[in-house]
């Protein structure tokens, strides 16, 4: 008898009420942008979705004048139970209009509905829900009494998690009184638009929030803006030089969230069913594209066959294609541009030696795809064990001794994440506490909590965001 075969389950597109063009969210309304237009596609077939505005230096100037405005005037001067309100109205109402926000995510970033559906959205309200319980217990924070908001946030996120991203970055600053402007991903700017028609629904005062879109020049605008106290980023860590560098010596606070190259140990006395079950969640979940995603498999020599083996067999059930279809397991690759990347890196893999696996699946004729692909024999030289591939490509490397373990685990410019499988509760803490990572999971992965702060070290970057961390980085003592 034969594997049963799933008939397809498309979610419908037609809970979305998409405008052919958006606009700038700026001071509360949606006005036109000065610096042109792109169409924002989907990466599943390439068709158009709408036109998304491209702001100008002189956008971001009336986006960060209306965030001043709106600072000095409402928002500093508003009690923190009052901010608490709106956003709590905002998680609500993020709630409300889920299956609408995660149909929109899929369509415009690729990945599975069942992600955007279980994953991103419930996230998004988890995190304006857990800020809007701070906004009234600021004192509390861990920089002192009486603190202060650092004034205009301006906040720039990737496109892997478009929307969650923005709450990371957007519910943290609200709590604490800073006024925010906003640039999403190019070519992920459709759900921070309709958030910001949630935010028209929360009546948030105007100004509040400005969402202002376009590509690298309006990004790089916004975060040299002289009237900026707090610059947040979230994305490649040769983009994050740049800021560092633009930000040095001009007095605002700065916090970035960079690449990553995780380790994901697994020890000879781990669960293998939960462990390659982890293992699949760490690398494959959103087609790769987590900055902490479990890229690097170190497991222990005895059992690296054995793993291996039940890994490909894992990886032959999973279903490629529509991202709309609440079936499939891995989506599109979000752009043209990341599906050359993660091919030219397999191939540089295949040439300096690694052997290369490559899980049975139909690649659909439209749109960016890449099959689930496994890497055997990689040394710690190769490439695609020390860049960041940012696509379903897991490179595997073995070791004997914890010690070896710790060693190739660290030897990585980055130092986001990292996993640790093993049935020893000793030996998990033991090796977690010698690991160079901002987090550290155990017998999990990719497991996120507003109340637990994230980040990393060396080229990862710096700052921490989530918990009471990452609310203290948008806040000045009161000595300050």
């Amino acid at each position: 008898m034969g594997f049963l075969e799933y008939a397809p389950a498309p979610e419908s597109r037609s809970i979305l009420q998409l405008k052919d063009s958006y606009g700038l969210f700026i001071g509360g309304e949606f006005v036109e942008g000065r610096g042109g237009a792109f169409d924002t596609i989907s990466p599943a077939d390439e068709s158009r979705i709408a036109s998304i505005a491209i702001g100008s230096d002189e956008d971001v100037d009336a986006a960060v004048a209306a965030a001043r405005q709106a600072h000095t005037k409402v928002w500093s001067k508003m009690s923190g139970r009052d901010r608490g309100k709106y956003l709590f109205r905002i998680a609500r109402l993020v709630q409300e209009r889920a299956r609408e926000l995660a149909v929109a995510e899929s369509l415009d970033n690729g990945k599975p509905i069942r992600e955007s559906r279980d994953v991103d959205v419930p996230l998004v309200a988890a995190w304006f829900f857990y800020y809007a319980g701070w906004a009234d217990k600021l004192d509390h924070a861990g920089v002192g009494a009486n603190p202060q908001s650092l004034g205009v946030a301006g906040q720039v996120i990737p496109w892997n998690f478009p929307l969650l991203m923005l709450a990371w970055k957007v519910a943290p600053a609200l709590a604490a009184g800073n006024t925010v402007v906003l640039k999403p991903a190019e070519t992920t700017s459709l759900t921070a638009l309709i958030f910001a028609e949630i935010l028209q629904q929360a009546d948030l005062p105007a100004g509040v929030v400005n969402i202002v879109t376009g590509a690298g020049a309006t990004g790089a605008s916004l975060v040299r803006h002289p009237d900026v106290n707090k610059v947040a980023f979230t994305g490649s860590t040769g983009v994050g030089r740049d800021i560092a560098k633009a930000v040095a010596g001009t007095g605002k606070s700065l916090t970035l969230e960079l690449g990553g190259k995780a380790a994901n140990i697994v020890f000879d006395d781990a669960p293998i069913e939960q462990a390659v079950e982890g293992i699949v969640n760490g690398i494959f979940f959103n087609q790769g594209h987590v900055c902490c995603a479990g890229s690097r498999l170190l497991v222990q020599e005895s059992i690296h066959d054995e793993v291996i083996d039940r890994l490909k067999t894992r990886l032959s059930t999973l279903r490629l294609g529509d991202p709309l279809d609440k079936n499939t397991d891995i989506g599109a690759i979000n752009s043209a541009a990341q599906l050359a990347r993660i091919r030219e890196l397999s191939d540089i893999g295949e040439a300096e030696g690694a052997e290369r696996w490559t899980a049975e699946c139909e690649i659909p004729e439209q749109g960016f795809w890449f099959a689930p692909t496994i890497f055997t024999g990689v040394e710690t030289s190769h490439r695609i064990a020390r860049e960041e591939v940012f696509g379903p490509v897991l490179s595997v490397l073995t070791f004997r001794t914890p010690d070896e373990a710790v060693a190739k685990a660290n030897n990585t410019p980055y130092g986001l994440s990292a996993g640790i499988w093993s049935d020893k509760g000793s030996r998990i803490l033991a090796v977690a506490d010698r690991l160079r990572a901002g987090v550290v999971w155990a017998n999990t992965f990719n497991r996120f909590d507003p109340s637990s702060p994230f980040g990393g070290y060396k080229e990862s970057g710096y700052g921490r965001e989530g918990g009471k961390q990452g609310l203290a980085a948008y806040l000045k003592g009161a000595s300050a």
